[in-house]
């Protein structure tokens, strides 16, 4: 009885039980590593909120750097050509996005 069980118990473990965990732990993966359409929408959400904030800094500093001819800001410069290179990157991936849908 012993010498049918113990192959049969391996068998089964190796044709039946590893698969199954190989393919669960696959599906799992793939369905854990994309982005959902609330995922993209909260993305541009917060994408356009960073543009408008970044428009209110250019505002303020505007604004301090005429009472105070010193001031120099310490952040990235939204008119320097170097500053701008990711920004227009993502300005241009996301308009390809619009277009393809």
């Amino acid at each position: 009885m012993e010498d049918v069980v113990v192959p049969l118990v391996a068998i089964l473990g190796i044709f039946v039980g590893m698969p199954w965990v190989i393919l669960h732990y696959i599906t799992r993966w793939k369905t854990a590593a994309t982005l959902t359409s609330g995922d993209e929408a909260l993305l541009e959400e917060l994408y356009q909120l960073a543009r408008r904030l970044d428009e209110r800094m250019d505002t303020v500093e505007r604004l301090v750097a005429s009472d105070n001819p010193e001031f120099r800001p310490a952040r990235i410069v939204h008119d320097r050509d170097t500053d701008n290179q990711k920004l227009r990157e993502l300005d241009r991936m996301l308009a390809e996005k619009r277009g393809t849908l």
